[in-house]
């Protein structure tokens, strides 16, 4: 949606400057950017837009930084291209990492660039304020989504979409015909949500995200992503712990990536023989060229000792296969 609106406002801008300009000749010059750690969503986003996109290559901590972004989009003005969205990520679905937008915000305002935040898992934790910090940079943002379905307890489909200015995306959306009129439409009583968005309906997800509010309260919310964190971090001591295994990026939240030491194929055989014991389920990424391990903290109930359980099954399994494969 924020994509959409954005080539929307992009296009607009640019035929009142240059009427003479077709909307089709614009339409083909526009590109959007993203991190190359960003989530597939993005990726399709573009597919369904139509538009270019490219990948902006990531720092050792697989985050964008500002430089590179300017660098990529001052080559492509150069070649005639229009440049009119960023899509940044706060806790990429590889590692949990976060894109500078304290500097990548004030070169897409001078830019003209829609900029869309993307904090689909870690945004649940901005409610604590010792992750707030991680949201320096905010105000430079166009729109900002995050889904609650993720961390915050509640149950799958819930995702929430904040946007500066509401009518760059009523302006992208608004369709009118005479049998979906109705008397409150122009009186400022009603939000006529037909306009922002592409189903023409909606179920009525925040009555559970209401509910959720209702039971656990802030301190509660706050209770479960801290404690979530902690565990994350044990995870990560026992992991150090291990001279056989190596820690893959920073464990900010409640993910861990680890890998076994050695070859991608050795790690990745690890990975088969945790999935074919039915115990745990892990999800990989590649990060650098390695073939790396997620351990993600998601559930309400899981406690420490399913983590120590968790541990214990992955290093008899890593027993096992290094007995195997003597070499390693």
């Amino acid at each position: 949606m924020s994509l959409l609106a954005a080539r929307c406002k992009a296009i607009r801008r640019i035929q009142a400057s240059e009427p003479e300009k077709a909307e089709a000749e614009i339409f083909s010059k526009l590109v959007a950017y993203t991190s190359e750690q960003a989530h597939s969503s993005v990726e399709r986003a573009a597919l369904i837009g139509g538009v270019m996109m490219r990948n902006v290559p990531t720092d050792d901590s697989y985050a964008v930084k500002g430089d590179m972004l300017k660098k990529m989009v001052e080559e492509d003005k150069a070649a005639g291209l229009i440049p009119f969205y960023f899509c940044a990520t706060l806790g990429t679905t590889p590692s949990c990492a976060f894109d500078h937008i304290t500097e990548l915000g004030p070169i897409c305002n001078e830019e003209n660039l829609w900029m869309h935040i993307d904090a689909a898992y870690a945004g649940s934790a901005f409610i604590c304020p010792e992750f707030r910090p991680l949201l320096n940079g905010i105000e430079f943002a166009d729109s900002f989504n995050f889904n609650p379905h993720k961390w915050l307890l509640v149950n799958f489909d819930c995702s929430t979409m904040w946007v500066k200015k509401r009518a760059d995306i009523i302006g992208a959306f608004k369709v009118d015909p005479l049998y979906l009129k109705h008397e409150n439409q122009e009186s400022g009583l009603v939000t006529d949500y037909r306009h922002w968005q592409i189903p023409l309906g909606r179920r009525f997800r925040s009555l559970k995200l209401w509910f959720v509010f209702r039971m656990y309260g802030l301190k509660g919310l706050q209770a479960h992503i801290r404690k979530q964190v902690d565990l994350a971090k044990e995870f990560e001591s026992l992991v150090r712990a291990d001279k056989r295994f190596e820690i893959c990026a920073e464990v900010i939240m409640g993910l861990v990536c680890f890998r076994l030491k050695g070859s991608n194929e050795l790690t990745q055989n690890l990975l088969k023989k945790i999935s074919k014991s039915r115990e745990i389920h892990l999800v990989p990424c590649q990060l650098s060229g390695r073939f790396v391990l997620r351990f993600a903290i998601c559930a309400r109930t899981t406690e420490s000792r399913h983590v120590q359980q968790a541990w214990r099954h992955i290093t008899q399994l890593t027993f096992e296969l290094l007995q195997e494969e003597p070499s390693h």
